[in-house]
């Protein structure tokens, strides 16, 4: 069981990857407007970020610190979704619920990414 949580892990990351480059508009408005350069390449850095960790994290020699660094990424991009609640405040209900309702769920995320991590260690060879 460990292998596959670490494998639907690393698709839900190569899956949001392929978001951040198929559709990037949604990413792009939660870009801070303080962050340098433009929120197209904030966005695409992100995406290939993503990515990245998506192949670390499904390789078993890299799985250990891929998840380590999932779960740091985890944390990272929250201030996005606070700044997606904040901008939507005044949307329709539906979208200021979806909005909302991404705050909390970094923190299973960020829990599976360390879940992934320990058992990657308890699992290795040797």
């Amino acid at each position: 069981m460990p292998a596959r949580s670490a494998h639907l892990l690393a698709g839900l990351l190569a899956g949001a990857a392929v978001t951040h480059f198929a559709r990037p508009e949604p990413y792009d408005a939660l870009v801070p407007s303080a962050l340098p350069g433009s929120a197209r390449a904030w966005t695409q850095a992100s995406g290939a970020v993503e990515a990245a960790l998506a192949a670390a994290v499904a390789l078993p020699a890299t799985r250990r610190a891929g998840a380590l660094l999932t779960a740091g990424f985890f944390v990272a991009v929250f201030p996005a979704n606070v700044k997606m609640a904040y901008d939507w405040r005044h949307r329709r209900t539906p979208y200021k619920a979806a909005a909302y309702a991404r705050l909390p769920v970094q923190v299973p995320l960020v829990l599976w990414a360390l879940k992934v991590s320990r058992s990657a260690v308890a699992n290795s060879p040797g």
